[in-house]
């Protein structure tokens, strides 16, 4: 069976491939090569498959040509649409840094209204205090003297009474006429003295209304600046309680710690008092202390913001290569920002250079440590410019960027640790993107 199938496919095969001889003569004899079937069908089927390889290479190859140059395509458009975005970023930080500055100068005049207002009211309030005291001894003198009147008049009658009954008074009727005449000009003096006390209670009286009036369009005032001011700030702060509370970061934790750094009592802003006798603050004061409180934790918020890695290591136009998290097995610990070689890189926060030298898979490398237990890498510069134990602060050049290490390309490597362990990096620089 097997020698008849066999017999078959030979026949068949010397339908396509007939037996051919290839002869090669020499001067001296003649040869020749027998080419069978079954050869010449292997030739061909592997000249075929040869064909074929090489037609679907060169398909391959045009294909991966022409993905790739609409990659670059793609990537240069992506690469401007970012940089167009990041521009943005910067017009918009600087238009908000710009604002924040205003609201601060807004607040200090605000702060020294609100003390001038505070010292006026004080002083009115002295003065209707005063003016209180001053209607209560007029009012005592004019019940004295209303009571010396009556007591004159009283005895003015009972000399008029004894006059004209005669008897006892005819023999000094001198001394009588000499008497009435005093009472006369006392009772006249009196009369006037008591004139004059009304007038002057009246007109303490219309002082005293007036004084009420300029003291409630003050309160008025007062209330206007105060909901301004509780205004502004709330709009001030929350951003920035957002914004460490997006980064992991405590706020109440973050002021305590800033707060170690002042000495003294109060920190930077002690509460306002207006009295020394024990009373209770007023309305005004508390409500002014609660500003105060909350312009206290703003500048404490301000120099936290200084400390902590919200900004960009890069100012000029750059692009991410890769960002934070596992790749082939392996934990890439930070982000990268691919710019051409040389481009300037900046500290993100103030802090104190604890590494500027190179280690192995970093190259090049620049670590800074921060407060808050956070330390930032700096990996695979060209060039150092700072070292160990230099104080930097945050926008300070620290190096060039390049490719040295264990690195595929110019590009720097950025870390941010807390504690010792890798954090992503944008967490701080997208928590930042709504205030700077």
């Amino acid at each position: 069976m097997r020698t008849r199938l066999a017999i078959r496919t030979h026949a068949l095969m010397e339908r396509f491939f007939p037996e051919r001889r290839l002869f090669l003569k020499s001067d001296t004899d003649t040869r020749f090569i027998r080419l069978r079937p079954e050869t010449q069908a292997v030739a061909y089927l592997g000249g075929a498959l040869l064909v074929s390889w090489a037609i679907i290479a060169t398909a391959i190859l045009l294909m991966d040509s022409i993905s790739a140059g609409n990659f670059r395509e793609q990537a240069r458009r992506d690469q401007l649409t970012y940089q167009r975005r990041l521009n943005e970023l910067s017009s918009e930080r600087d238009s908000r840094a710009a604002e924040a500055l205003a609201a601060q100068n807004r607040f200090n005049t605000a702060l020294a209204q609100v003390s001038s207002m505070q010292s006026r009211l004080l002083d009115s309030e002295t003065r209707r205090r005063e003016l209180e005291t001053g209607i209560d001894v007029i009012q005592t003198t004019l019940r004295d003297t209303m009571m010396e009147r009556e007591e004159v008049g009283d005895q003015l009658a009972a000399l008029k009474a004894q006059i004209e009954g005669g008897g006892t008074l005819m023999a000094g009727s001198s001394d009588a006429d000499g008497s009435l005449d005093l009472l006369s000009e006392a009772l006249a003096r009196t009369a006037e003295e008591r004139d004059q006390v009304i007038a002057n209670a009246q007109d303490a009286l219309v002082r005293a209304d007036k004084m009420a009036t300029d003291m409630r369009v003050m309160e008025e005032k007062n209330d206007r600046i105060f909901r301004q001011l509780e205004e502004a700030m709330t709009i001030s702060v929350k951003p920035l309680d957002k914004m460490f509370t997006a980064a992991g970061m405590d706020p109440d934790r973050i002021i305590k710690e800033v707060r170690k750094g002042y000495s003294g009592q109060g920190g930077p802003l002690t509460p306002l008092t207006f009295s020394t006798r024990g009373e209770a603050p007023s309305a005004d004061t508390a409500r002014a202390n609660q500003i105060l409180g909350e312009m206290d934790r703003l500048n404490m918020y301000r120099i936290a913001a200084q400390k902590a890695p919200f900004a960009v290591p890069l100012k000029d136009p750059f692009r991410f290569t890769s960002g934070f998290g596992y790749r082939w097995g392996r934990l890439h610990a930070g982000t990268d920002f691919a710019a051409p070689h040389g481009t300037a890189i900046y500290s993100t926060a103030d802090g104190v250079v604890t590494w500027a030298g190179w280690q192995s898979g970093y190259g090049r490398l620049v670590k800074i440590k921060h407060e808050f237990g956070i330390e930032t890498r700096y990996g695979h510069m060209s060039k150092i410019r700072v070292k160990v134990g230099q104080k930097v602060s945050r926008g300070d050049r620290i190096g060039d960027m390049g490719n040295t290490g264990r690195s595929t390309g110019t590009h720097l490597h950025y870390e941010v640790r807390v504690g010792g362990e890798p954090i992503n990096p944008m967490i701080y620089i997208k928590a930042a993107n709504d205030v700077f």
